[in-house]
């Protein structure tokens, strides 16, 4: 039988004895414990939520691959030329959830006296409008045999703003090139990100629509999206497509390059780099916080209950099993304290989850209110906290050592 946990249940359990000192610096020490991971499990479930989020919305716009002719970047009408079978070939490797072509077109949007620039993006039967579909808030994406009836295009509502429309008008999008190009489209839908880089430079059409502005036959496109189903495999899968993708470059004798979406968004990704630190300093500073507060609790039990300490030593008890009593004690404090800072955390994060009771600046946080996502990390973050509390209280314990038998039975 352990006996240091039977006098440490007995302890715990029987609190009637309790002095008036040592009942509220256990109620602090517990709810310290509570609070600290109340703040910990929120702000990790925030940032994970609000990285993912963002990543999401960063990846809705241009997939985890894209593949894209060099020539791009200096010449517009650039295209890379691509076959049903060579889209085949790279759909079948492994964790390739998804391939899509699209093809591309600066354009300038006007109604009336109103006039804004705008990347205009065709999109075939094969794109997942996934993305945008849940971004949609009116009208609707159509099907690419939709383009038959007419000429369509999907703005972003900061677009749709700025030209006073809605969906169902018709606004002329006027195509740069070696002659003005004009076309008369009808606003099919209107989607918010809350990604202002984005939402200010991309519209969606037919992909027919914007071949046919270039000139291009159906093996041209401006490039090729491929999606992962594992974020993670995204260097891997990179890897198995270079040599495809050089087979592709040499036999059409152009010069094609891989990138991944980190790459190509560089500075917000580094962003949101940023964001790991900042949640790392935050649990340094609220382990340390709940850890002080757990100590001071110890030690004003164990100074409170040197009576009971002194007869422990006085029929022979020695300080290491005495300590364990102690820091038994502490375990079933730290252990209620976290249960409740769980319940609790858990209760709020669903509340915001599901309702989004608290709201945010989408002009500057990118999203209109507070993300929320579970991860995994949060066992293995409760089990190091329950293991952080105890071990601090070790050396705090060993003040046990010092005291008399003599003096502590006197003591009141």
């Amino acid at each position: 039988m352990n006996i240091e946990l039977f006098i440490a249940k007995r302890l715990y359990t029987l609190r009637k004895g309790e002095e008036k000192i040592s009942r509220p610096a256990i109620t602090i020490a517990q709810w310290g414990v509570s609070i600290g991971l109340i703040v910990m499990m929120l702000s990790l479930a925030i940032v994970v939520g609000f990285k993912n989020e963002i990543r999401e919305k960063i990846i809705g716009f241009g997939s985890h691959i894209q593949i894209n002719n060099y020539e791009a970047t200096t010449n517009g009408d650039a295209y890379v030329n691509v076959t049903d079978e060579d889209i085949a070939e790279i759909r079948k490797n492994i964790g390739v959830s998804n391939v899509q072509r699209f093809v591309q077109k600066p354009g300038l949007l006007a109604v009336g006296n109103e006039y804004e620039g705008v990347l205009v993006k065709g999109i075939g039967k094969e794109y997942d409008t996934s993305f945008f579909h849940k971004h949609l808030i009116s009208g609707r994406i159509p099907a690419a045999e939709d383009s038959v009836n007419g000429y369509w295009i999907v703005l972003s509502n900061i677009m749709a703003k700025k030209l006073n429309c809605t969906t169902g008008d018709k606004i002329n999008v006027y195509f740069i090139q070696e002659n003005i190009r004009a076309r008369r489209m009808l606003v099919a839908g209107i989607y918010e990100t809350h990604l202002q880089e984005m939402d200010n430079l991309f519209a969606i059409t037919d992909i027919e629509t914007t071949r046919r502005l270039n000139g291009w036959n159906d093996k041209q496109v401006s490039g090729i999206e491929v999606s992962v189903s594992d974020y993670e495999e995204i260097e891997t899968i990179r890897e198995k497509l270079a040599p495809l993708i050089s087979n592709i470059a040499f036999r059409e004798q152009q010069s094609l390059y891989i990138q991944t979406v980190e790459e190509a968004n560089p500075a917000l990704f580094a962003w949101l780099g940023v964001l790991n630190q900042t949640v790392w300093v935050i649990l340094v500073l609220v382990l340390g916080i709940a850890g002080f507060t757990m100590i001071s609790g110890l030690l004003i039990l164990i100074l409170e209950k040197s009576n009971l300490i002194g007869i422990l030593k006085a029929v022979g008890a020695q300080n290491v099993s005495i300590r364990k009593i102690f820091l038994y004690y502490a375990c079933f404090i730290i252990g209620k304290g976290m249960l409740w800072g769980n319940i609790i955390a858990i209760v709020l994060c669903l509340v915001q989850k599901y309702t989004g009771i608290i709201g945010l600046d989408p002009g500057m946080y990118y999203m209109n209110r507070v993300p929320i996502e579970f991860t995994w990390v949060m066992i293995p973050m409760n089990i190091f906290m329950f293991v952080l509390s105890v071990a601090m209280l070790i050396v705090p314990s060993m003040l046990i050592s010092r005291i008399e038998p003599s003096k502590a039975i006197k003591f009141e």
